[in-house]
This record gives C-alpha cells, sequence and structure tokens, in this order.
C-alpha cells in the first residue's frame, strides 16, 4: 500500500499495488526467505508474493513502527510517512525493497539515514510508469491513472549492479 500526500490526494490517498509491479522484479525478490509485507492495504500484496513463488509472507494488519517480522521486507508503504519509515528502516536494519517515488533518494531523510551505511541503496527502475490501483472509499477506483513515477529502492539485496534497468 503507498499513500501519497498533496492537497489533491488528502481525502483518498491510498494506492494498492497491482500484481504487475511485483511480477516485474520477481528474478530480486528471494522466494526462500521470510517476507514481510509491511504495510497491509487491502491485503492483496501477499498474495502476489505468494503467486510470484515467495514460501512464506507474513502480511498482517500491524503497527510497522512497534513489529520486527520476517527477514526481508518487501513493500509499497505510505508514501506520506517515508519521513518516519526511512529512520526505522535504519533501525531494523533488514533487506529490504521498497516501491516509492523517485523524488525521496533526494529528500534530506533518505540521505540522512542511508549515505553513510555499508550496504549502498540500490535502486530498479521499472520500464514504465506503476499504475497503481487507487483506493477510494474502500473501492478500487478504475478511472485513475497514475501521475507520478516511481522505482525500487533495495538495501542490502545484492542486486548485479547499483542500477538495474527493467527491460
Amino acid at each position: 500500500m503507498a499513500s501519497f500526500h498533496t492537497k489533491t490526494f488528502k481525502k483518498h490517498d491510498d494506492y494498492m499495488t497491482p500484481f504487475s509491479a511485483w511480477e516485474a522484479i520477481k528474478q530480486y525478490i528471494p522466494k526462500d526467505k521470510i517476507i514481510w509485507e509491511a504495510f497491509y492495504g487491502d491485503g492483496t500484496s501477499s498474495k502476489h508474493l505468494m503467486k510470484l513463488g515467495c514460501k512464506e509472507v507474513i502480511h498482517e494488519d500491524i503497527d510497522f513502527f512497534k513489529e520486527n517480522k520476517g527477514e526481508v521486507i518487501i513493500s509499497n508503504p505510505p508514501f506520506s510517512e517515508a519521513k518516519e519509515i526511512m529512520p526505522r528502516l535504519k533501525e531494523l536494519n533488514k533487506p529490504f525493497i521498497l516501491i516509492m517515488p523517485c523524488s525521496k533518494i533526494s529528500t534530506q531523510y533518505f540521505r540522512n539515514n542511508f549515505k553513510d551505511v555499508d550496504d549502498p541503496i540500490q535502486i530498479i527502475i521499472p520500464r514504465k510508469r506503476i499504475q497503481f490501483l487507487k483506493l477510494v472509499d474502500g473501492k478500487i477506483n478504475q478511472e485513475n491513472k497514475c501521475n507520478f513515477d516511481c522505482i525500487y529502492y533495495c538495501y542490502k539485496m545484492n542486486l548485479p549492479r547499483d542500477i538495474v534497468w527493467l527491460e
């Protein structure tokens, strides 16, 4: 689940991850590790990850800031909470793949949490814009098209390159 925080999206800022977003990076998702899909959203991400061959996915409607589950975090976090999420990720110090807007990498809070780590942030750049499923009043709004670009931020994932361009 992701949220985009602007004046336009204050009322309905929930964006669910389509299967295609996880399918695009299936070769980089560790199937033999316990995955923590840390942000619940509408609850469908775990089904997507299991369909791609993940053996165990923890996907519960729990507080990310109070819990510590799994071996690897794979998620689409609420974008509006990124400033609070980054220090928690650093504290947990476990591998992750997060879908977030491209602009997050240039923020001070991202820089302050990940510029001096031993394992540098790596990124995966999608072939095209991810078309999230916008949730409005608990229902998917099929008419909305995503108007912002996202990338996959990876930490301790040992990708073959620091920047991976998807075909």
